[in-house]
């Protein structure tokens, strides 16, 4: 198999100091332990070296022993005659499918090892000890291993980003079906990363990994109908595509609660860049600990939240989580009391699912006219859990956490009016808590608002309004996990591994990605793609994101057209994008722009009345514009009083010279005498 041939490069590139679990077997007498060894990188290469040495051993030996037993049918057939042949080719094709199976078995427990190391890993040391085990199952043949392989050399996890040994694995894997590598050649087409940028054939791809099964070709094919890319623009065909993502994302939302993905600008300044709020910095954590154990009870809850949904760049940990939480209830705090009761509802390894529990703390908080109490006990009378079911003190409950604002109750009074649990059915009143609950972002009250825009049920249909908030929805997907991947390997200075990750998401339709993206190809840092396609590529993808509402995205693209980016140099097109940010989104930065046009007269007719007017715009719309249009209004009015005075001067010698012509060179004392002659005529009307 082609993809077994290039593990040696696969894993070689790991280029760090991993560990190498190995399960030793013992007697049946002494206990099976597990020992983890250190291995360097030389002594991985060595490892990966022996299997596949051991594979063409024992490809040799097979070829070897098909020979032999070629000879031996030849032999019997001979002796025994052709009903003997039967016979031996059933007992030879029992031995392989045994073998093989044997095999097969042996890569699915291998894999299946990584992928439990891989969920309960919490650093980087213990995730690369899952792909040692991915590793020894690709090197078997398990497909599933080989696509975790591929991603790792596409996406550079770990340091071991090679494109081409990833392209080779996916084209050998497309082969076999597998959808994941489909979309992936289909991503890398149509940017041209190791392959030719070919739109259509890019099409292709994602269409084969749709019909496969993979949502993230769904995705992208709802977002390419939405907005025409390279395919006719259908509202309905985007539609379909994105409900069938929606629908597997509120599948996995009703059975847990979403996380939140942190969705970091890298346009944001530099220096803001490292303390940006949707990250939380290290030495704040370690302040907001200090705090904690200091016995801030607001602290103490901010943190509990933080680690129960792995929120901020922190990883989830139920075991610190319900540390704060207990801290802060203990000093009365009934927020911290509801949220142990709904660690107790759900279940965890902290807190293992306990009905009476639950009810024990989410009453305490309730009684406190606590929200997500009230939401807490709602739910177990509305579920059956360690209560009877009761819609009637269901309904009373989730009132009455809706009246506070709790957005879950408010989704769960929408859900009971939809599908008419314990209440008639009212789909007016169903939309409106759900577009109640919808403004504070729940994602299943945005599902079930998409669903009936989409359906026309209790409000009038808008295929529109449907797709953009079904797309909301699709955008909580696992793959946004990538947003922190790619905002770390930034930092890190790992350009090329970041720039892959936030164009996946682009490609999908996440218009921050489509900015960052843009931001890192313009930097021209990025070795993955040719130079001279950088600035095209960013400034494709600057229009998606301004098409998408992004302000920012909007003055880029009037640059790449005023300084010729990417594209020619259009002055008039430039004013035209500078124009609607300043008029739709009040950018400071496009009212300056559009302000040094007018000035200049550049693509546009020259207006200096308007230029000053513009300036002064800027400067009341951003603090940060005062010093800029400070400096701009200085020379303008300069540069405007120096012509003006070169004006006065020649008209004024030219007149000179006509009134010496006309009046003699004493025309100036004739003038003065006239003036005298009229003021004292002036005065005498006056006094006299």
């Amino acid at each position: 198999m082609k993809p077994l041939s290039l593990l040696i490069e696969i894993l070689i590139i790991l280029g760090v100091i991993i560990k190498n679990i190995e399960a030793e077997k013992h007697s049946k007498k002494q206990t099976e332990r597990n020992a983890t060894t250190q291995v360097s990188a030389n002594e991985l290469k060595q490892f990966l070296s022996h299997i596949l040495e051991r594979r063409k051993l024992i490809k040799v030996i097979y070829q070897r022993e098909n020979a032999l037993g070629k000879k031996k049918i030849q032999r019997k057939l001979r002796i025994k005659g052709i009903q003997n042949k039967d016979l031996s080719k059933r007992n030879k094709n029992h031995l392989r499918k045994q073998a093989k199976k044997n095999f097969t078995d042996e890569g699915d427990q291998l894999f299946k090892t990584g992928i439990k190391i891989l969920q309960q890993s919490k650093n980087q040391k213990q995730k690369a000890e899952a792909y040692v085990f991915f590793a020894k199952a690709a090197d078997m043949g398990n497909l599933k291993a080989m696509e975790k392989m591929a991603d790792a050399l596409l996406f550079g996890n770990f340091g071991m980003q090679n494109i081409t040994a990833a392209i080779q694995l996916y084209e050998s894997l497309a082969k076999e079906g597998s959808y994941k590598a489909q979309n992936a050649l289909g991503f890398l087409s149509s940017y041209g990363i190791g392959m030719e940028y070919n739109q259509a054939k890019a099409l292709i791809y994602y269409t084969f990994g749709s019909a496969g099964g993979s949502m993230m070709s769904q995705m992208i094919l709802g977002y390419r109908y939405l907005s025409g890319i390279n395919v006719l623009q259908n509202c309905e065909v985007a539609l379909n595509h994105y409900k069938k993502v929606a629908d597997y994302i509120a599948d996995k939302l009703e059975k847990s609660e979403g996380i939140p993905v942190e969705k970091v600008r890298l346009t944001e300044r530099p220096e803001n860049l490292s303390s940006n709020n949707e990250i939380l910095d290290w030495d704040i954590y370690q302040y907001y600990k200090f705090l904690a154990e200091r016995g801030d009870v607001q602290i103490q809850v901010s943190l509990g939240q933080l680690h129960l949904i792995g929120r901020k760049g922190l990883d989830q940990d139920y075991y610190k989580a319900l540390y704060y939480f207990l801290k802060a209830a203990k000093a009365g705090s009934a927020n911290a009391m509801a949220f142990i009761g709904k660690m107790y509802l759900e279940g965890n390894v902290a807190a293992p699912q306990n009905n009476a529990t639950a009810f024990k703390y989410f009453s305490m908080a309730a009684s406190k006219g606590n929200a997500i109490g009230l939401h807490g006990l709602g739910l177990l009378y509305f579920y059956g859990k360690g209560v009877p079911v009761n819609y009637a003190e269901a309904l009373k409950y989730f009132q009455k956490a809706a009246e506070k604002g709790w957005p879950n109750a408010q989704f769960q009074l929408g859900f009971m009016y939809y599908s008419g649990s314990g209440v008639w059915k009212d789909y007016k009143l169903a939309f409106k808590y759900f577009y109640l609950a919808s403004q504070s972002g729940q994602p299943l009250a945005i599902y079930y608002l998409a669903k009936m825009y989409a359906t026309g049920r209790g409000v009038l249909r808008s295929c529109r309004t449907a797709v953009e908030l079904y797309k909301g929805v699709c955008e909580l997907g696992h793959w946004a996990e990538k947003f922190l991947t790619a905002y770390f390997a930034y930092k890190d200075g790992d350009i090329d591994s970041s720039l892959v990750q936030y164009a996946l998401l682009a490609e999908m339709g996440y218009e921050v990605a489509q900015s960052n993206s843009a931001f890192i190809l313009e930097s021209k840092k990025a070795k993955i793609l040719e130079k001279e396609k950088m600035y095209p590529m960013a400034l494709l993808l600057w229009n998606r994101a301004a098409i998408q509402g992004n302000a920012f995205a909007r003055v880029k693209i009037g640059d790449y057209h005023y300084y010729g980016y990417g594209t020619k140099k259009d002055y008039q097109t430039a004013a035209t994008h500078y124009s609607i940010a300043a008029d739709k989104y009040h950018s400071a930065q496009a009212m300056f722009n559009l302000a040094y046009m007018y000035e200049h007269g550049l693509g546009i007719t020259k207006d200096i009345h308007l230029a000053r007017r513009l300036y002064d715009m800027a400067a009341q719309s951003s603090p940060d514009a005062h010093i800029p249009v400070f400096f701009a209004l200085m020379k303008l009015e300069t540069v405007h009083l120096l012509r003006d005075i070169l004006f006065f001067n020649f008209t004024m010698r030219w007149k000179w010279m006509k009134l010496d012509n006309t009046l003699g060179p004493y025309w100036d004392l004739f003038v003065i005498g006239l003036i005298v002659a009229v003021l004292i005529f002036l005065l005498r009307n006056r006094y006299g």
